[in-house]
């Protein structure tokens, strides 16, 4: 579940904790609209986003956003306004999934992905392009062409620089790191790893107290949609690097236990919430 990494600069006013609010509504449609053929009424996700401290005009705004990045359709279903999960809306949150709710990380036996490029200056929409796209499948830079990332990583590259017409820009290697110095001192260059394990750490900090205080279902809502809506993110930013790398006490691990005690505590009162407020006429 992810609308992809990069933020569109949305936020600030009308948004809980510092989520976006459209950020927020995709979290909504991943959890709650994909069981029932993805479709939310629009007074619907006013009510629930109500309880997110984002108000009306902030939900229609975002809705509009993401109807023109394709995520949503327009749909009214007897006679009601609202709107569905497109194909690729649906396939985005499917891709997401895994990584955010089972966070695999990658053994050193998995060894290495190296993606080599080279785009003619008359294809460089292109450029930017897979550039994020290799962000968002956890790639670091080497140089300027050359990328890399845990072997485990290959299959989901394959499929995404297939998707968005980009393999033929691209060369993929399996690799060994033979040297020279140590791997997780290069890994430390090739990723901002200091950067997101301050992030991790943040994480950790505003949403570990959080889990000590007693929860109704309308504060489970609250406090699951914006932690989910904060964390899933994160997997997106951490290649999954093996812990001879990261170390045994990467703050990505502890933060991802965290995140899985958060879901298993408010997960269930949160969707109870959601669910009776979406059947309120």
């Amino acid at each position: 579940m992810t609308d992809e990494p990069e933020e569109d600069g949305e936020g600030g006013e009308g948004s809980h904790a510092g989520a976006a609010p459209r950020s927020l509504i995709v979290t909504t449609y991943g959890l709650y609209a994909r069981r029932s053929g993805g479709w939310m009424s629009v007074a619907g996700l006013i009510r629930l986003m109500a309880f997110l401290e984002v108000d009306a005009p902030a939900v229609r705004s975002s809705i509009l956003r993401l109807k023109r990045r394709g995520v949503l359709e327009a749909e009214k279903r007897d006679g009601v306004a609202g709107y569905t999960l497109s194909e690729a809306g649906l396939s985005m949150l499917a891709e997401g999934d895994q990584r955010i709710f089972e966070h695999p990380r990658a053994g050193l036996a998995d060894g290495w992905l190296l993606a080599v490029f080279s785009i003619p200056e008359s294809e460089r929409n292109k450029r930017h392009l897979l550039r994020s796209r290799l962000v968002w499948l956890g790639f670091g830079t080497v140089s300027s062409g050359v990328w890399i990332a845990p072997g485990h990583r290959e299959a989901d590259t394959r499929a995404v620089l297939a998707r968005d017409g980009l393999d033929g820009f691209v060369t993929l290697f399996r690799s060994d790191y033979l040297g020279f110095g140590q791997v997780e001192k290069e890994a430390a260059g090739w990723w901002d790893l200091a950067g997101l394990a301050a992030q991790y750490e943040e994480f950790i900090a505003v949403w570990k107290p959080r889990l000590r205080i007693a929860h109704d279902d309308p504060a489970a809502f609250r406090d699951y949609l914006t932690a989910l809506t904060v964390w899933r993110r994160l997997p997106f930013l951490d290649p999954g690097l093996p812990v001879e790398v990261v170390g045994e006490d990467w703050a990505g691990e502890r933060a991802g236990r965290l995140f899985s005690e958060l879901q298993q505590e408010w997960a269930g009162p949160a969707e109870r919430h959601a669910r009776a407020t979406l059947a309120t006429s």
